[in-house]
């Protein structure tokens, strides 16, 4: 078998070419890294934010069912909207029944899509006892 020829020397020619190619990739994979993380924190964002709906339109639907049985002063409808906007959202849709049942809908823009919650309150239905 005959022995290797070659030099670093050589080697050192041969590959000149590659010269700061980890820089790239190093740079490359920072920004992959950053992107990522920016994705990320919309996501995370955009998750609360939706969250945070759900729990306005429950306490908007409490609140206007809440003014249709009398515990609370106003208009249903009126305090349902003003519920919504204590945590910056909009009242899209209101209704309440004559037995003093809400449905309430919420909309809001979140990354630039439509979102809507919607949320019902009121007094219990009658159970029957069945024994």
């Amino acid at each position: 078998m005959r022995p290797s020829t070659r030099t670093l020397s050589s080697f050192r020619v041969s590959h000149a070419d590659d010269e700061g190619s980890g820089s790239v990739l190093g740079l490359a994979l920072v920004v992959a890294v950053a992107v990522s993380a920016c994705l990320l924190a919309t996501l995370a964002g955009a998750l609360s934010t939706a969250q945070t709906l759900r729990g306005a339109a429950d306490a908007a639907a409490l609140g206007a069912a809440d003014s249709a049985s009398g515990r609370v002063a106003g208009e249903p409808c009126g305090v349902a909207a003003e519920a919504a906007a204590v945590v910056g959202f909009a009242l899209a849709d209101c209704a309440v029944d004559a037995e003093g049942r809400a449905s309430v809908t919420l909309a809001t823009t979140i990354v630039g899509l439509a979102v809507t919650a919607r949320a019902r309150a009121g007094p219990p239905q009658e159970t029957i006892d069945s024994t």
